[in-house]
Protein backbone atom coordinates (compact mmCIF):
# COMPACT_ATOMS: atom_id res chain seq x y z
CA UNK A 1 0.00 0.00 0.00
CA UNK A 2 1.05 3.59 -0.56
CA UNK A 3 1.89 5.63 2.50
CA UNK A 4 -0.60 8.45 3.12
CA UNK A 5 1.19 11.33 4.87
CA UNK A 6 -2.00 13.24 5.73
CA UNK A 7 -3.62 10.17 7.26
CA UNK A 8 -0.47 9.37 9.23
CA UNK A 9 -0.23 12.93 10.56
CA UNK A 10 -3.90 12.97 11.58
CA UNK A 11 -3.47 9.58 13.24
CA UNK A 12 -0.39 10.80 15.10
CA UNK A 13 -2.19 13.88 16.40
CA UNK A 14 -5.17 11.74 17.42
CA UNK A 15 -2.88 9.40 19.37
CA UNK A 16 -1.24 12.33 21.15
CA UNK A 17 -4.63 13.83 21.97
CA UNK A 18 -5.99 10.55 23.34
CA UNK A 19 -2.93 9.94 25.54
CA UNK A 20 -1.78 13.47 26.30
CA UNK A 21 -1.72 13.15 30.11
CA UNK A 22 0.36 9.99 30.12
CA UNK A 23 2.62 11.24 27.32
CA UNK A 24 3.15 14.48 29.24
CA UNK A 25 4.36 12.58 32.30
CA UNK A 26 6.60 10.24 30.31
CA UNK A 27 8.03 13.12 28.27
CA UNK A 28 8.80 15.05 31.44
CA UNK A 29 10.56 12.13 33.10
CA UNK A 30 12.44 10.64 30.15
CA UNK A 31 13.07 13.60 27.82
CA UNK A 32 12.74 16.96 29.58
CA UNK A 33 14.44 16.02 32.85
CA UNK A 34 17.49 14.26 31.32
CA UNK A 35 17.98 17.12 28.87
CA UNK A 36 17.83 19.69 31.67
CA UNK A 37 20.18 17.72 33.90
CA UNK A 38 22.68 17.30 31.06
CA UNK A 39 22.51 21.02 30.28
CA UNK A 40 23.04 22.02 33.91
CA UNK A 41 25.79 19.48 34.64
CA UNK A 42 27.81 19.88 31.44
CA UNK A 43 29.40 23.34 31.14
CA UNK A 44 29.00 25.04 27.76
CA UNK A 45 31.97 25.19 25.43
CA UNK A 46 33.45 28.71 25.68
CA UNK A 47 32.56 30.74 22.58
CA UNK A 48 35.42 31.40 20.22
CA UNK A 49 35.84 32.94 16.80
CA UNK A 50 36.66 30.29 14.20
CA UNK A 51 38.53 31.85 11.29
CA UNK A 52 41.36 29.43 10.50
CA UNK A 53 41.79 25.65 10.36
CA UNK A 54 43.78 25.91 13.58
CA UNK A 55 40.81 27.60 15.29
CA UNK A 56 38.52 24.82 14.09
CA UNK A 57 40.98 22.22 15.37
CA UNK A 58 41.11 23.85 18.81
CA UNK A 59 37.31 23.99 18.95
CA UNK A 60 37.07 20.32 17.99
CA UNK A 61 39.59 19.41 20.69
CA UNK A 62 37.59 21.35 23.30
CA UNK A 63 34.37 19.58 22.33
CA UNK A 64 36.10 16.19 22.35
CA UNK A 65 37.62 16.84 25.78
CA UNK A 66 34.23 17.81 27.17
CA UNK A 67 32.58 14.69 25.75
CA UNK A 68 35.30 12.48 27.23
CA UNK A 69 34.95 14.11 30.63
CA UNK A 70 31.16 13.94 30.76
CA UNK A 71 30.57 10.78 28.72
CA UNK A 72 28.61 9.22 31.57
CA UNK A 73 26.12 12.09 31.55
CA UNK A 74 25.57 11.69 27.81
CA UNK A 75 25.25 7.91 28.22
CA UNK A 76 22.71 8.06 31.06
CA UNK A 77 20.69 10.73 29.26
CA UNK A 78 20.66 8.68 26.06
CA UNK A 79 19.62 5.48 27.84
CA UNK A 80 16.79 7.27 29.66
CA UNK A 81 15.54 8.77 26.41
CA UNK A 82 15.70 5.39 24.65
CA UNK A 83 13.61 3.76 27.40
CA UNK A 84 11.05 6.56 27.22
CA UNK A 85 11.05 6.38 23.42
CA UNK A 86 10.30 2.65 23.41
CA UNK A 87 7.79 2.91 26.26
CA UNK A 88 5.80 5.57 24.40
CA UNK A 89 5.72 3.44 21.27
CA UNK A 90 4.41 0.51 23.30
CA UNK A 91 1.80 2.77 24.85
CA UNK A 92 0.60 3.94 21.44
CA UNK A 93 0.15 0.48 19.96
CA UNK A 94 -3.17 0.05 18.17
CA UNK A 95 -4.28 -3.10 20.00
CA UNK A 96 -4.02 -4.32 23.59
CA UNK A 97 -2.84 -0.92 24.80
CA UNK A 98 -0.70 -1.61 27.89
CA UNK A 99 -0.78 0.18 31.21
CA UNK A 100 1.91 2.76 31.92
CA UNK A 101 3.74 0.25 34.09
CA UNK A 102 3.61 -2.39 31.39
CA UNK A 103 4.77 0.13 28.79
CA UNK A 104 7.74 1.09 30.97
CA UNK A 105 8.58 -2.57 31.54
CA UNK A 106 8.38 -3.09 27.79
CA UNK A 107 10.65 -0.09 27.26
CA UNK A 108 13.32 -1.54 29.54
CA UNK A 109 12.93 -4.99 27.96
CA UNK A 110 13.28 -3.53 24.47
CA UNK A 111 16.35 -1.45 25.36
CA UNK A 112 19.01 -4.09 24.71
CA UNK A 113 17.44 -5.29 21.42
CA UNK A 114 17.21 -1.65 20.28
CA UNK A 115 20.87 -1.05 21.09
CA UNK A 116 21.84 -4.28 19.33
CA UNK A 117 19.82 -3.35 16.23
CA UNK A 118 21.43 0.12 16.17
CA UNK A 119 24.93 -1.35 16.49
CA UNK A 120 24.23 -3.89 13.75
CA UNK A 121 22.93 -1.17 11.45
CA UNK A 122 25.84 1.14 12.25
CA UNK A 123 28.38 -1.62 11.62
CA UNK A 124 26.85 -2.58 8.27
CA UNK A 125 26.57 1.04 7.13
CA UNK A 126 30.12 1.84 8.26
CA UNK A 127 31.43 -1.17 6.36
CA UNK A 128 29.79 -0.02 3.14
CA UNK A 129 30.95 3.58 3.61
CA UNK A 130 34.50 2.39 4.28
CA UNK A 131 34.52 0.50 0.98
CA UNK A 132 33.22 3.56 -0.86
CA UNK A 133 35.82 5.79 0.79
CA UNK A 134 38.53 3.36 -0.26
CA UNK A 135 37.26 3.52 -3.83
CA UNK A 136 37.31 7.31 -3.62
CA UNK A 137 40.93 7.28 -2.46
CA UNK A 138 41.90 5.00 -5.33
CA UNK A 139 40.03 6.83 -8.10
CA UNK A 140 40.84 10.37 -6.93
CA UNK A 141 38.79 13.51 -7.56
CA UNK A 142 36.64 12.07 -10.34
CA UNK A 143 35.61 9.16 -8.14
CA UNK A 144 34.68 11.56 -5.34
CA UNK A 145 32.16 13.27 -7.63
CA UNK A 146 30.33 9.95 -7.77
CA UNK A 147 30.97 8.31 -4.41
CA UNK A 148 30.33 11.32 -2.13
CA UNK A 149 26.77 11.98 -3.42
CA UNK A 150 26.23 8.22 -3.50
CA UNK A 151 27.23 7.91 0.15
CA UNK A 152 24.98 10.81 1.16
CA UNK A 153 21.91 9.62 -0.73
CA UNK A 154 22.56 5.99 0.19
CA UNK A 155 22.90 6.79 3.89
CA UNK A 156 19.62 8.71 3.90
CA UNK A 157 17.88 5.93 1.98
CA UNK A 158 19.06 3.20 4.34
CA UNK A 159 18.17 5.32 7.39
CA UNK A 160 14.61 5.66 6.08
CA UNK A 161 14.45 1.93 5.38
CA UNK A 162 15.25 1.10 9.02
CA UNK A 163 13.28 4.02 10.49
CA UNK A 164 10.52 1.71 11.71
CA UNK A 165 12.91 -0.50 13.68
CA UNK A 166 11.88 1.00 17.03
CA UNK A 167 8.13 0.45 16.42
CA UNK A 168 8.89 -3.11 15.31
CA UNK A 169 10.66 -3.75 18.63
CA UNK A 170 8.24 -1.92 20.94
CA UNK A 171 4.94 -2.70 19.21
CA UNK A 172 5.48 -6.03 17.48
CA UNK A 173 7.86 -7.27 20.20
CA UNK A 174 10.46 -8.52 17.73
CA UNK A 175 13.74 -8.70 19.62
CA UNK A 176 16.13 -10.30 17.13
CA UNK A 177 18.23 -7.38 15.77
CA UNK A 178 18.53 -8.79 12.24
CA UNK A 179 14.82 -9.62 12.13
CA UNK A 180 14.00 -6.11 13.35
CA UNK A 181 15.97 -4.46 10.54
CA UNK A 182 14.55 -6.83 7.93
CA UNK A 183 11.01 -6.20 9.15
CA UNK A 184 11.48 -2.43 8.96
CA UNK A 185 12.99 -2.78 5.48
CA UNK A 186 9.97 -4.79 4.39
CA UNK A 187 7.42 -2.39 5.90
CA UNK A 188 8.94 0.62 4.13
CA UNK A 189 9.14 -1.14 0.76
CA UNK A 190 7.80 1.12 -1.98
CA UNK A 191 7.31 4.07 0.38
CA UNK A 192 10.85 5.25 1.11
CA UNK A 193 10.48 8.61 -0.63
CA UNK A 194 7.10 9.32 0.96
CA UNK A 195 8.43 8.48 4.41
CA UNK A 196 11.51 10.64 3.83
CA UNK A 197 9.35 13.62 2.87
CA UNK A 198 7.06 12.98 5.85
CA UNK A 199 9.93 12.95 8.34
CA UNK A 200 11.66 15.85 6.57
CA UNK A 201 8.58 18.07 6.82
CA UNK A 202 8.30 17.39 10.54
CA UNK A 203 12.01 18.08 11.03
CA UNK A 204 11.98 21.31 9.02
CA UNK A 205 8.91 22.54 10.92
CA UNK A 206 10.69 21.87 14.20
CA UNK A 207 13.82 23.70 13.02
CA UNK A 208 11.84 26.78 11.97
CA UNK A 209 9.96 26.88 15.28
CA UNK A 210 13.20 26.31 17.21
CA UNK A 211 14.98 29.16 15.41
CA UNK A 212 12.13 31.65 15.87
CA UNK A 213 11.38 30.68 19.46
CA UNK A 214 15.08 30.50 20.28
CA UNK A 215 15.60 34.07 19.09
CA UNK A 216 12.68 35.27 21.21
CA UNK A 217 13.88 33.42 24.29
CA UNK A 218 17.43 34.69 23.83
CA UNK A 219 16.04 38.22 23.72
CA UNK A 220 14.17 37.70 26.99
CA UNK A 221 17.16 35.93 28.57
CA UNK A 222 19.43 38.86 27.73
CA UNK A 223 17.27 41.04 30.00
CA UNK A 224 17.69 38.64 32.90
CA UNK A 225 20.70 37.70 34.97
CA UNK A 226 23.31 35.43 33.44
CA UNK A 227 22.34 32.36 35.47
CA UNK A 228 18.60 32.95 35.20
CA UNK A 229 18.85 33.62 31.48
CA UNK A 230 20.89 30.47 30.88
CA UNK A 231 18.36 28.42 32.87
CA UNK A 232 15.48 29.86 30.84
CA UNK A 233 17.19 29.07 27.54
CA UNK A 234 18.01 25.54 28.72
CA UNK A 235 14.45 24.90 29.89
CA UNK A 236 12.80 26.16 26.70
CA UNK A 237 15.26 24.25 24.54
CA UNK A 238 14.67 21.02 26.48
CA UNK A 239 10.90 21.56 26.44
CA UNK A 240 10.80 22.15 22.70
CA UNK A 241 13.02 19.13 22.10
CA UNK A 242 10.72 16.99 24.25
CA UNK A 243 7.64 18.09 22.32
CA UNK A 244 9.37 17.34 19.02
CA UNK A 245 10.39 13.89 20.26
CA UNK A 246 6.82 13.05 21.27
CA UNK A 247 5.55 14.18 17.86
CA UNK A 248 8.17 12.06 16.09
CA UNK A 249 7.30 9.02 18.21
CA UNK A 250 3.62 9.43 17.38
CA UNK A 251 4.50 9.89 13.70
CA UNK A 252 6.55 6.67 13.73
CA UNK A 253 3.74 4.81 15.48
CA UNK A 254 1.23 6.12 12.94
CA UNK A 255 3.47 5.19 10.01
CA UNK A 256 3.97 1.72 11.45
CA UNK A 257 0.25 1.29 12.05
CA UNK A 258 -0.53 2.26 8.47
CA UNK A 259 2.14 0.11 6.83
CA UNK A 260 2.27 -2.90 9.12
CA UNK A 261 1.07 -6.30 8.09
CA UNK A 262 1.39 -9.52 10.07
CA UNK A 263 4.29 -9.27 12.50
CA UNK A 264 5.40 -12.79 11.77
CA UNK A 265 5.97 -14.74 8.64
CA UNK A 266 8.43 -15.06 5.85
CA UNK A 267 10.79 -12.25 4.99
CA UNK A 268 11.00 -13.35 1.39
CA UNK A 269 10.97 -10.46 -1.03
CA UNK A 270 12.32 -8.07 1.59
CA UNK A 271 14.86 -6.53 -0.75
CA UNK A 272 12.66 -6.73 -3.85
Amino acid sequence: MKFDMNAAWNDAMAMIGANREVLLVLAGVFFLLPALVATLVIPPVPPMLVETPEDFQRLAEMVQAEMLQYWWVYALSLLAQMVGYLAMLALLRHSERPTVGAALAGGFKALLPAIAAYLLFSFALSLVLTVLLALTAVTGGIGALITVPLMLVGSIYVAVKVSLAAPVIAIEKVYNPAAVLLRSWRLTKGNSLRLFVFFLLIGVTYMVIAIVLGALVQGVASLMGQDSGALLVAFVSALLGSVFTVVMIAALAAAHRQLSGPATGSYSGTFG
